[in-house]
């Protein structure tokens, strides 16, 4: 494994598929700015935010410290035109889902 690899104290998230994502639809309390979407998994959330002065959707993982829930490096921040792009093309990802997974 390279010097990049998973971090000790990182959970192994094979049972992300196990529950139905929590549809959240609420401010952070510390930062105006943020809405959270949804919980994806325990760690793993959706966010509309403003950043730089540029709403982008943020889907991204988070850690605790201090019992505060903070955000990790590991995730992507999409501006419109690429969240417009990536949801213009939901069926054909469904599609090429449902095609990879029909043998299992």
């Amino acid at each position: 494994m390279s010097a990049r690899g998973k971090r000790k104290d990182e959970e192994d998230h094979a049972s992300e598929g196990d529950a139905p994502p929590s549809k959240t639809f609420k401010k952070d309390s510390d930062d105006t700015d943020e809405i959270v979407v949804c919980e994806i998994s325990k760690n793993r959330r959706v966010m509309v935010r403003n950043w730089q002065g540029k709403i982008v959707v943020d889907i991204r993982e988070f850690y605790v410290k201090d019992g505060k829930q903070m955000p990790g490096k590991k995730g992507i921040s999409l501006s419109l035109d690429q969240w417009n792009v990536l949801r213009n093309h939901v069926e054909e990802i469904d599609k090429a889902v449902n095609e990879n997974s029909s043998g299992d």
